[in-house]
């Protein structure tokens, strides 16, 4: 079983090229009209297709160098990402709808200060509601939504970006492109500055505040002196002044950055929770751990120890031993720091996605920047509450007149410190760069770039072809049925002819039916005659052929027309033959003969009429036939039965071939009890007509008799139709000069 399936599976897969091509020829009306049809749709919608322009401006990218005046010097710098991800996440930003957003505005104040709005297209809502331009222009959200059809794309290899838009209108579309790049221009800039710009204003309310605060003091230490308190002190109590107020301005303005810096910290967390939540936490406990607090612990009290070593005014500078000692372990504290922050970030990074790990350096850096500063407060704290302690032990008429100095001098070193790093900050935020090149703006285009409109009837052409071979290949997959001699052979069934169909060439008459008679070199009467030099050829393997069954699968394939001029085929050849028509079920060679089936084989058979009578004899010599006779309740039984078996056997000496029409095999049993009472079985195949599983259920079916079974006759093949090679052979045999005898 399993084999047979194989085999049935390999017969489906042998299909070569020129088997489609047959497919496509047997089918070229359908194939024609449904290619034509998609030519002609393609050519309408061509010719209908609104015109639309394409505007391209180009962008340079580059990725931002250089630190911040916030990146800790602790921190070294990562390793670069590559420039084509870098370059896809600014493509993504471009294509946020918060870009889209700012474009469209900008647009839109476009649209209102433009007095020639007949240039609009797409800012314009599809169906305008009244005839007044501004009443139908599109929301900032719904024009937002349109943007998302403007291309922007990297060229390859190259970091530049370009920003393609399409419109109706070439104005509009060269509009959209260059506000789109500096929309997006002015958003890169500000992102850039972003962190900048909130650490600025930060120091400027802190400069602000610290200035009224240095007012007061100053106000409260002139009105102490004024009531006729100490008016000096001695330069002992002024030097202790000058140093202690130094650090509580030292510590006031460390306090700030440390402010300033949770305000960074806080915007760049809120910015990473919005990729990933987790993330944040994460990594203030990793760069919390314990050996990295110490070694931040470790450098601060060495960076406020050389603080207080050169606040001591014991003549050190930078070139000092002891300043230079200071620096070289400072510096070995960086390095070992320095190793211990890149194996967090190799953890950190080899698990995050590209587009969070450059938010992450970031605050990687600030974290380690904040811990360090709290460090710095509290050993600054510690050297404060020292200098606090000596400070105490003034005489007490000189306590009060120190405390006022001591609160004005810090206050003014502090408000000193804060406004030079509101400066610096400033600086900075107008130095920072944005990294965004504008390097071609968009131009009016002259010509639209679609339609193409050789292109759509190029494609609507190929559709429509794809379209036709799709469905006729569709159908010849559904279509079960025997096409061609080569779906016989390919189920090793033999072929012993095919006959062109051939009832249209004298149309309503029935003596057509009997064509090697009345059209004797026509291409059927030659088909016929070939049919008959094979049978005679197949007694090679038998000893004798003289009854041959004639049968088919299902009614209306032909198997009577082909009885009958098979008949007439070896009457013409000096044979003496002898048609039986066993069709008892619906018999039809009396018609063929207009003749009345009465009497006949089951008159015979019953007893009623002599052989002499149902014995009638053709027009043409040597054939003879006997019609069906009466048609009785029990066909089956009737052909069963031992006179039929007497009766062939009788007649088997009197004539030298009896060919006997059958009912179809698979629908009654009538076929199956004669295969056993003649000497060969055909089997009539009509083409596009009968199914394949029933001709190899006929074909078993025959053979289970133990008969021969000589092989099938292809009944109404139009040769014509895509069998080239068919065709070419029935041309060669219906030309004058190459009739066969």
């Amino acid at each position: 079983m399993a084999e047979e399936i194989q085999d049935d599976y390999n017969v489906h897969q042998t299909n070569t090229f020129k088997d489609y091509l047959r497919i496509i020829r047997v089918n070229w009306i359908p194939v024609s009209l449904i290619t034509l049809a998609g030519l002609i749709v393609a050519i309408i919608y061509a010719a209908n297709a609104t015109d639309i322009y394409k505007s391209t401006a180009a962008l340079k990218i580059a990725r931002p160098q250089g630190g911040s005046v916030l990146t800790s010097p602790l921190l070294p710098e990562f390793q670069e990402w590559g420039n084509d991800r870098f370059i896809a996440n600014e493509i993504e930003i471009m294509r946020s709808f918060t870009a889209r957003e700012m474009v469209a505005v900008s647009l839109i104040d476009s649209f209102y200060r433009d007095t020639d709005k007949s240039r609009y297209s797409i800012l314009l809502d599809q169906k305008p509601k009244t005839g007044d331009f501004e009443n139908d222009i599109k929301s900032v959200d719904a024009l937002a939504i349109s943007l998302s059809d403007v291309a922007i794309d990297q060229k390859r290899g190259l970091d530049i970006i370009e920003i393609s838009a399409l419109s109706p209108s070439p104005f509009e579309a060269t509009l959209i492109a260059n506000v789109y790049s500096q929309q997006y221009k002015t958003l890169n800039l500000d992102q850039n500055r972003n962190q900048l710009t909130l650490v600025t204003n930060f120091l400027d309310e802190q400069r602000k505040e610290k200035y009224d605060d240095l007012n007061s003091a100053e106000e409260t230490l002139r009105a102490f002196q004024e009531r006729g308190g100490l008016i000096a002190l001695d330069e002992r109590a002024s030097t202790l002044i000058s140093v202690l107020s130094q650090f509580e301005a030292q510590k006031s303005a460390t306090q700030v950055d440390l402010m300033a810096s949770n305000k960074v910290l806080e915007s760049l967390r809120q910015e990473l929770k919005a990729q990933n939540p987790r993330m944040a936490d994460y990594l203030t406990s990793l760069t919390s751990q314990k050996y990295i607090t110490a070694i931040q612990d470790e450098i601060a009290k060495l960076e406020v120890n050389k603080q207080v070593a050169v606040s001591r005014k014991d003549g050190l500078t930078e070139e000092s031993p002891v300043i230079q000692e200071y620096d070289r372990k400072i510096s070995e504290l960086r390095k070992q720091l320095d190793k211990e922050l890149e194996v967090l970030k190799a953890g950190i990074f080899a698990s995050s996605p590209e587009e969070v790990k450059e938010l992450t350096q970031k605050i990687i850096a600030e974290e380690v920047r904040n811990q360090s500063l709290e460090t710095s407060i509290k050993e600054l704290d510690k050297i404060v509450q020292g200098y606090e302690a000596r400070f105490m032990k003034l005489p007490k008429n000189a306590i009060e007149l120190a405390r006022l100095k001591r609160n004005s001098e810090a206050l003014e070193k502090l408000y000193l410190l804060v406004e030079q790093r509101y400066q610096e900050a400033i600086i900075n935020e107008q130095s920072q760069p944005g990294n965004v090149l504008i390097i071609d703006e968009a131009r009016i285009p002259l010509s639209p770039a679609k339609p193409n409109r050789k292109l759509i009837v190029i494609i609507g052409l190929l559709l429509g072809a794809g379209l036709a071979a799709g469905y006729v290949f569709v159908k010849n997959y559904f279509d079960d049925t025997v096409k061609s001699p080569d779906d016989i052979e390919k189920r090793k069934i033999n072929v012993l002819a095919w006959i062109p169909p051939f009832e249209s060439i004298m149309a309503g008459d029935h003596s057509v039916q009997f064509i090697v008679d009345k059209l004797p070199d026509s291409i059927p009467s030659e088909a016929f005659r070939a049919l008959r030099t094979r049978i005679q050829f197949s007694r090679i393997n038998t000893e004798s052929l003289k009854t041959i069954l004639i049968t088919s699968s299902a009614p209306q394939e032909g198997k009577t027309t082909i009885a009958v001029n098979l008949a007439g085929s070896f009457a013409h050849s000096k044979k003496k033959v002898l048609l039986i028509d066993c069709d008892l079920r619906k018999p039809s060679v009396h018609k063929l003969f207009n003749r009345d089936k009465v009497p006949g084989l089951i008159d015979y058979l019953v007893g009623s009429a002599k052989l002499e009578e149902v014995l009638i004899k053709a027009e043409i010599p040597n054939l003879s036939f006997i019609l069906s006779g009466t048609i009785p309740p029990n066909p089956a039984e009737m052909l069963d039965s031992q006179e039929m078996r007497s009766f062939l056997k009788k007649l088997r000496d009197q004539f030298d071939l009896i060919i006997l029409d059958s009912p179809p095999i698979i629908a009654v049993t009538d076929s199956e009890i004669l295969t056993s009472m003649v000497d060969g079985t055909i089997l009539i195949v009509s083409s596009e007509n009968t199914e394949i599983d029933m001709m190899e259920r006929s074909v078993e079916l025959i053979r289970r008799e133990n008969t021969q079974f000589l092989g099938t006759v292809l009944n109404n093949f139009s040769y014509k139709s895509g069998y080239g090679s068919y065709y070419k052979y029935y041309y060669y045999y219906s030309r004058p000069d190459g009739k066969s005898a």
